[in-house]
């Protein structure tokens, strides 16, 4: 995740613009840099590592104008240095840019054939090579940036200035947030309302898809379509605390629809754009070459994650894998794996069984690795390789954003297992690994059924019960979703392998109970709609979450349905969890339950 901002002003902006990447250092700090536009053209100063670098550069050769752009970088692709920060400029562009180019590649094999240099590694400059081709073709800037935005396939959000037009500011959304900020002779753009703070509290957020032309005394807001349309004029909260929740209602809330930020944070960093491959930290990854087994310890959200990625490790790494509930793995004196190791999951690092767990292991000399949100806790210092989540911090209770972190850097360790052992071909790998890149763009896809699920939530929130049913890799989703519905809304709810209904857990099928199938089409689907059918027939209300291939295959033996994007074998359980994730929150939003802190819950475990 990286912070942008941007002011078309009436006064010097280069000050102002370091005060807003202050506010936004949280979302970065492997670099950070800004550029002005003025009548003599655009300048920029870059620097590595936090922002005061970049004050120190900017006391030495200080830049002047009234129209710039912004940006603190946390590093996703290419190296955390000069030459890859932010801003990237070609020709008589420059941009700052949040999320992931996913078909950077195929633009910059393109632009290349063309005879343009790129200077750096990053995706983020063919969004800059890219709109100056399009100048140079004659276009104006405004419909240079928009011809372009058409090519970009994935999350992101821009913001541009011109050499030409050095009073114009351009920005777009897609996937990651964008906020337009109001001023007296100004306007602005931020990541957050938490940038614009300062400058304004009057904002508008945009909505997916848009783009806007602005200068200091006025703003055009287009849709995707390129149509003029009107959003929401606000005003933003005064204190910090509230400026972070932002335009929503709860944590919970807004961490749900940060998802496609966080999961291009976790995913990046072990992922090559450039060669399409995995790359996990060298301890972990001369662990699996030679493993005859491998245990996984977590508690709570954190074990069906590590749960899911039994199934990832056993059919694609072909490596036996017993994940294990912390507290129960810590009395029993476990058998450990002679060759193995041993892999920790949690998200504050800091959870007391799972610190203990890791103890006996360490005792017992079978390496740990740690897949923790926070790189500094305890279960971190003491596991022999860290390979951490980058979801960022996480507010409300019921984890959400952490748990996709998890899935997505469990399923990078899986991919890198199966190379590692000789069991993935380089087409596998390179298909595994767009599917990845690819993850961010499809989360805010699935975020598109909320209206959906807010009805069906309406339905279940009166209901004593709620089933919830999986098979394969959709089983610890079907966990995962009871346990999110107990957290929030004090439903009793449980989760069941769809195959198992018929070994007692079908005598609590009765008219009108709600069962949630997680059932993506895939080789076991069929059963899943067999197990539909039991439960049907005794008067059950089906909810049915799948893909278009599986809502069309179930017809009409669903009462609802939630329809999820397309993927595969490892996106597809990670997409699964973001409609059980609305629904806990919409049920619990109905019944006026504490969303963001649950009755009898903490969010850190630390004693037992």
């Amino acid at each position: 995740m990286c912070g942008i901002v941007a002011i078309a002003g009436k006064d010097e902006v280069a000050g102002r613009l370091v005060d807003g990447l202050k506010r936004l250092e949280y979302r970065g700090y492997d670099s950070a840099g800004i550029a002005v536009a003025a009548e003599g053209g655009v300048e920029r100063r870059r620097a590595k590592g936090k922002i005061v670098n970049l004050q120190e550069r900017l006391t030495e050769n200080p830049l002047k104008g009234l129209t710039g752009i912004a940006h603190t970088r946390w590093a996703t692709h290419g190296a955390p240095n000069e030459t890859n920060a932010h801003p990237h400029m070609s020709g008589s562009v420059a941009i700052v840019h949040n999320g992931i180019i996913e078909n950077y590649r195929e633009l910059r094999e393109d632009l290349e054939g063309r005879g343009r240099k790129f200077e750096s590694e990053t995706d983020s400059e063919v969004i800059a090579q890219l709109i100056d081709a399009y100048m140079e073709e004659g276009k104006d800037p405004v419909a240079a940036f928009e011809e372009a935005l058409k090519h970009f396939h994935g999350a992101f959000a821009i913001a541009a200035i011109f050499s030409n037009d050095p009073e114009l500011v351009i920005g777009a959304r897609k996937g990651s947030p964008l906020v337009l900020g109001y001023g007296e002779d100004e306007m602005y753009l931020g990541s957050d309302a938490i940038a614009l703070a300062p400058l304004t509290r009057d904002v508008t957020y945009l909505e997916e898809g848009d783009w806007v032309v602005l200068r200091r005394n006025s703003f055009d807001i287009r849709n995707v379509r390129g149509e003029r349309v009107n959003r929401a004029r606000v005003t933003s909260a005064v204190n910090d605390a509230l400026i972070e929740r932002g335009e929503y209602d709860h944590f919970m809330l807004k961490e749900i629809h940060e998802q496609s930020e966080s999961l291009a944070r976790s995913i990046m960093p072990y992922i090559n754009q450039a060669t399409q491959t995995v790359s996990v930290p060298e301890a972990a990854e001369t662990l699996f070459a030679d493993a005859d087994r491998a245990v996984a310890i977590a508690c709570g959200t954190a074990f069906y994650a590590a749960f899911t990625a039994k199934y990832w490790f056993e059919q694609i790494a072909r490596l036996a894998f017993e994940p294990d509930i912390a507290s129960e793995f810590r009395y029993r004196r476990p058998v450990l794996p002679q060759k193995g190791f041993s892999l920790f999951v949690s998200q504050s690092g800091e959870t007391a069984d799972t610190l203990a767990a890791l103890r006996y292991c360490r005792e017992n000399r079978t390496p740990a690795i740690a897949v923790v949100n926070v790189p500094e806790s305890s279960i971190a210092r003491e596991a022999a390789s860290i390979v951490p989540t980058h979801a960022g911090p996480e507010i409300g209770v019921a984890s959400t954003k952490a748990f996709t972190a998890q899935l997505s850097v469990l399923a990078v360790l899986a991919l890198s297992a199966a190379k590692a052992r000789g069991h993935l071909l380089p087409g596998d790998e390179m298909n595994y690994v767009r599917s990845l890149l690819a993850l961010p763009r499809k989360v805010t896809e699935a975020l598109e059924c909320a209206g959906q699920v807010r009805e069906i939530a309406r339905h279940i929130a009166g209901k004593r019960d709620v089933l919830f049913l999986g098979r394969g890799r959709y089983y610890p989703l079907a966990l995962e979703g009871a346990l999110k519905l107990k957290e929030v809304s004090y439903i009793h709810a449980e989760g069941y392998a769809a195959g198992e209904l018929k070994h007692g857990p079908i005598a609590l099928i009765e008219k009108g109970l709600p069962v949630v199938v997680v059932a993506p089409k895939d080789e076991l689907f069929e059963k899943t709609i067999s197990n539909v059918e039991e439960v049907r027939a005794r008067g059950a209300e089906i909810i049915l979450i799948s893909d278009a291939a599986g809502i069309k295959a179930a017809g009409k033996r669903a009462d609802h349905v939630i329809l999820l994007p397309d993927g595969d074998d490892i996106s597809l359980p990670i997409l699964s969890a973001v409609p059980l994730q609305l629904l806990a929150y919409y049920v619990a939003l109905t019944r006026g339950t504490d969303v963001d802190q649950p009755r009898n819950l903490a969010k850190s475990v630390t004693v037992e």
